[in-house]
């Protein structure tokens, strides 16, 4: 997707989801885009992406409001 970037990256996809659900929470569309490389899920990552207008936002709800 042109215009987008990726604000975080993962190896679990279910911080990844946590990630996108709380970006969404804040008016800020998002998806994640799993990078895994195999089947059997080994050797992957999840990237949540945002559109680029709001990289700046959603980088700074990350910093602030998330803690794993």
């Amino acid at each position: 997707m042109k215009n987008w970037n990726k604000v975080y990256e993962d190896g679990s996809p279910v911080r990844a989801e946590i990630v996108k659900g709380v970006l969404e929470s804040h008016g800020i569309p998002a998806y994640i885009l799993n990078k895994t490389e195999s089947a059997y899920k080994i050797h992957g990552h999840s990237e949540v992406m945002v559109p680029e207008q709001d990289f700046h936002e959603a980088s700074k709800i990350i910093q602030n409001e998330i803690t794993f």
